[in-house]
This record gives C-alpha cells, sequence and structure tokens, in this order.
C-alpha cells in the first residue's frame, strides 16, 4: 500500500510524494527535487499539509527540517526507515521509549563531538561511544544522588518487578562452618561467581599489565574484605576461600592468562616501577608532581591501588543498599560498562605519571574519577543507616595498610627493575632500557 510521506502545495495542486512500502527512495527523491526547481514556497509546518505530512504515522521515511525545507534523506545503499511515533496512554512505555531515544541520539552526538581516545583498535568511534556511555552513566548517578531512597527503589522496582521481593539478607553465605574442608564443601564454593574472579582478573591483567602489581593488588582486595566485612556480611569467608580458591587460584590463574593474552597480542608493556634518580633538591622547589619525581611514582601507585578498592567496594555497597542480587542484570551491565570504561581510563593515567609530555590527565581518567566518587556518595547518603555501624578503626588501619603496602609495592619492584631485571636482560644480550 502506498505511504504519503510529503507534499508541497503549487496554487490548487499538491504535488504528493508517495512510496511503497519496501521500495527505495530514490524516484520520491528525484521528484521531490523536481518539485524544488519550480520556486514554490514549501510549507514550514508539516501540519498545513494535513494528510500529505501525516508522518507520524507513517513507517517509512524520515524528514529533517533546515529552515524553511524539509529535506527527504536517504543514507547510501539503506533508506532509514522509522517506525510509527506510538501515540499510547501507557505512561511507563512512553518515558521509557523516550530514554532510550534520547540515549540513542546522545551516543551518536558523543560519536561526532566527542575526543578521541588512547586507542586506535578496533576504531576510534567505538571508544568515543564508550566516553558516551560513561557520560550518560555519570549524569545517572548525579540524578540518582539528588533521589531519596524510595525514589531510587521505586525506579529499580520499575525496571524490574521482581526486586520487590528480594532483600539482601537472601544472598548465599561464605563464611559458615570454615571447618569442614571437604572436597564436596570447596566443590560447592566454584560457583559462577568463581569463574567471575578468574575472567574479572584476566581481564585486570590486561589493563595492568604487570605481574607484581596485579598480585599486591589481590593479597590487598582480601584485606580489604576483612575491614570492611562488618559492614558487609557477603564479605566474611572462610580462610580457604580467601587465600586458596581466590588468591592462589581464580585470581592467580586469571593474572597468568591475562599477561599471556598481553604477550600474545604484542600489547605495550606498562613499566609502573620505573623510578629515575632524582638529585638533591635541597634549596630547590620540590616538584611534586612531576612524573621524573620518585615521590610522584609513589603517590601516583597509592592513588590507583586507592580508587581501584573504591571501586571495587561501590559495587557491594551499591548491591547491599539498594537490596540487587549479585546475579542481577543491573549489577552485571554495571560491571561490564566500568571494566570498559576503566581501559583507556588507566591507559590516560599511565601516561600522565610516566609521560613528561602529558600535561593533563585525559578526559575518560576523569570522567571515571568521578562516577567513582558519585557512586561513593550514593552509597553513603542512601546508606546511612548501614554506615552508623562503620568501626572507625577499621578504615583507618585499612587506608595505613594499603599506603604501607604500596610504598613497599613500588620501591620494592623499582629496586628489582634497577638490578635483577637489567642484570638478566644483558646477560641474554637484550638491549638495556632507561
Amino acid at each position: 500500500m502506498p505511504i504519503n510521506i510529503g507534499s508541497r502545495s503549487v496554487g490548487d495542486n499538491i504535488i504528493d510524494f508517495n512510496v511503497s512500502g519496501g521500495t527505495n527512495l530514490n524516484n520520491a527523491i528525484q521528484r521531490f527535487n523536481m518539485s524544488r526547481a519550480q520556486n514554490v514556497p514549501f510549507l514550514q509546518y508539516p501540519e498545513q499539509a494535513g494528510k500529505g505530512f501525516d508522518f507520524l504515522k507513517s513507517s517509512f521515511g524520515v524528514y529533517m527540517g533546515f529552515e524553511e525545507d524539509f529535506q527527504l534523506v536517504q543514507f547510501k545503499d539503506a533508506p532509514i526507515v522509522i517506525k510509527n511515533i506510538p501515540d499510547t496512554e501507557d505512561v511507563e512505555k512512553n518515558i521509557w521509549d523516550g530514554l532510550l531515544c534520547c540515549s540513542f541520539f546522545f551516543l551518536i552526538i558523543s560519536i561526532l563531538a566527542y575526543p578521541n581516545g588512547p586507542f586506535t583498535r578496533p576504531h576510534p568511534s567505538i571508544w568515543r561511544t564508550v566516553f558516551g556511555l560513561s557520560v550518560l552513566y555519570l549524569l545517572g548517578c548525579l540524578f540518582i544522588l539528588f533521589q531519596n531512597t524510595q525514589t531510587v527503589n521505586g525506579i529499580l522496582h520499575w525496571l524490574d518487578p521482581s526486586l520487590k521481593d528480594f532483600h539482601i539478607d537472601m544472598d548465599k553465605e561464605y563464611g559458615v562452618n570454615c571447618s569442614d574442608i571437604s572436597v564436596e564443601r570447596v566443590w560447592s564454593h566454584v560457583d559462577v561467581f568463581a569463574l567471575g574472579h578468574f575472567f574479572g582478573w584476566m581481564f585486570k591483567a590486561i589493563l595492568i599489565r604487570h605481574m607484581g602489581i596485579l598480585w599486591a593488588t589481590s593479597i590487598m582486595w582480601e584485606i580489604t574484605e576483612l575491614a570492611f566485612a562488618h559492614l558487609l556480611p557477603n564479605f566474611i569467608e572462610c580462610w580457604w576461600d580467601a587465600l586458596i580458591l581466590d588468591v592462589l587460584i581464580c585470581n592467580g590463574l586469571g593474572i597468568w592468562c591475562g599477561l599471556k593474552i598481553c604477550r600474545a597480542l604484542e600489547m605495550r608493556e606498562y613499566k609502573w616501577e620505573s623510578i629515575k634518580d632524582i638529585h638533591s633538591t635541597t634549596g630547590k622547589k620540590f616538584p611534586w608532581l612531576d612524573p621524573k619525581c620518585s615521590y610522584m611514582r609513589v603517590f601516583a601507585f597509592c592513588e590507583l591501588v586507592l580508587f581501584w578498592q573504591i571501586s571495587e567496594l561501590n559495587t557491594f555497597f551499591l548491591k547491599h543498599v539498594f537490596d540487587l542480587p549479585t546475579s542481577h542484570y543491573l549489577v552485571s551491565a554495571r560491571l561490564l560498562l566500568i571494566g570498559v570504561v576503566v581501559a583507556p581510563s588507566v591507559r590516560q593515567y599511565y601516561c600522565y605519571v610516566t609521560d613528561t609530555s602529558c600535561k593533563r590527565v585525559g578526559t575518560q581518567c576523569w570522567v571515571y574519577g568521578c562516577i567513582m566518587v558519585t557512586e561513593s556518595m550514593i552509597c553513603i547518603k542512601h546508606g546511612k543507616e548501614l554506615f552508623k555501624l562503620t568501626h572507625p578503626l577499621n578504615i583507618v588501619v585499612w587506608f595505613i595498610v594499603q599506603f604501607l603496602m604500596s610504598v613497599v609495592c613500588v620501591v620494592g619492584y623499582a629496586i628489582y627493575h634497577k638490578y635483577w631485571s637489567k642484570a638478566g636482560q644483558s646477560k641474554t644480550g637484550k638491549r638495556k632500557t632507561n
């Protein structure tokens, strides 16, 4: 059945542009251009053409207005197809459709306008889209920050009505009857979350690309779980679960596989421990934020570890405060988004702290930092009752341990890199690097 997609008034005549469903729009475009040659003023508003401009209820064709003209547009080899815009009384569906449409065009704008990220593969537009997604998520977090808990729960229940019947106490407990170390008991803890540990640390290894830092971060995360176990019961684990299953098996295998992937793909190696010798600064201005300064490397690594731990903590606090099951799609979607956003953020942060020609942190790294801080503020605001149970001594000791371990790690890696690593390279005949 022909579908009317436009018309132009010429005196008492109406020039119609009819396109049969599924046909190419080339003929309609030619007839449209022929009508323009007559210099007849085109109607500015679709309503003035009556049924001729009833494109809101058409299934094919698109109008784009530029000043006085509505131009029919077609991509090469594929006509633009727009479904009829729904006119329903379902307010929730209209809101959802509007949000999806706004998000879609925001991502299109991000591809066209946002800066390139640090990666060029597989294509810069993909990383511009990732940046746009991170900005959208940040805006969503800022919106949630200014709502009360009841409103946020209402939004979550609107997205998934099954959440009304779930409470965080229904989650699986891991720290029960730890004296039972049978094969059956250990195997019962090897579930889908064990695979999550493996793939998570494999991805982290691809991001950090340093075995020492990865192992140190893995051990420090277990210390973080001990420090916050009084707030998050899910952190209470048996010693053999934390040390053997998590650190040695799941995390260790993930780190090993991730580094193997980096070598196989010939990815750039990150030398976080590359501290350069600094002469005496007596009577001189001390360059605290100079990448050539060893203190800057210690501070940068401490900041990296702290941000990493807080970002991981946000995952557990968010699902605990808003009663989300661990396997819920919102939790998985957030983890996937954060994982993709962290990739260019780590690269930009590494360039900033190691490259003297890099004068500022990249935009993606800034957005990720804002996301992390906003998520933490959301957890604190909506989890006031939970954070009233905080043991301040645990938090202080945790922060001191994180700082001291970070300093020891950076100094230890620097010494190893300066003496043993270079000695090994010289024995194998490889060229020394600074």
